[in-house]
């Protein structure tokens, strides 16, 4: 039985690597007590999309909401975490990974596609989603879509059609998650992006509760 809460974050250790062309993860030390300051700060350098991390629909929309526009809620709930298989090249999801799970689903959906807990360097080739995958999914109720991937969409695609899809469906995006070892099922999800006003995304801290925890806060 695992032991919960789950952490599912990637954690931010120095030299996290990041999506190609993006600023480096860094913490700069700031104040320090050993050089006489009464406390010890740091400077935080990143991107918007490092490690675990939300998208909103303004990263792939100039016309889409901003994070501060996304409800909370929609990252707090049930889900169900499943166990998926790209194929072909690029890696892709399709429609037929989804053929053993129920017609109706939770309204959050993580995608464990084998992804290692640790990224020693940025994956280059890993599973990305289909437009019709996603479709799949929003059919059978889902509304947000995690992914132990850092992007939905391959890492060279320059047209995003799976966050395209996400947007036509009302989906919204959780991607990075540390999802290695976690079994199959269904859980409660308590994802928290920070706060941060009028953006694209936002790094967050997930985890997993029992199925059930949540229940009468939200869907």
């Amino acid at each position: 039985m695992p032991s919960f809460p789950l952490d599912i974050s990637r954690p931010l250790t120095p030299g996290h690597p990041t999506w190609p062309g993006d600023p480096d993860f860094r913490v700069e030390p700031q104040a320090r007590i050993a050089r006489g300051d009464s406390v010890n700060t740091g400077e935080i350098r990143t991107s918007t999309h490092t490690g675990t991390h939300v998208d909103a629909p303004w990263h792939y929309d100039d016309a889409g909401r901003r994070l501060h526009e996304v409800p909370l809620g929609t990252y707090i709930g049930r889900c169900r975490v499943v166990s998926v298989q790209g194929h072909g090249e690029p890696l892709m999801l399709e429609v037929g990974a989804l053929a053993d799970l129920p017609d109706a689903l939770p309204p959050r959906v993580l995608l464990n596609t084998g992804q290692p807990a640790h990224w020693e360097e940025f994956p280059t080739r890993f599973a990305a989603l289909s437009p019709a995958f996603v479709r799949e999914l929003a059919r059978r109720g889902v509304q947000l879509i995690g992914t132990d991937c850092p992007s939905v969409d391959p890492l060279t695609s320059k047209t995003l059609d799976a966050h395209h899809a996400c947007q036509e469906t009302g989906l919204l995006i959780l991607e990075g998650l540390n999802l290695s070892g976690v079994p199959d099922g269904e859980y409660d999800l308590m994802c928290l992006p920070l706060p941060l006003v009028g953006v694209d995304g936002a790094p967050a801290r997930a985890v997993l509760l029992p199925a059930g925890t949540l229940d009468g806060l939200n869907g």
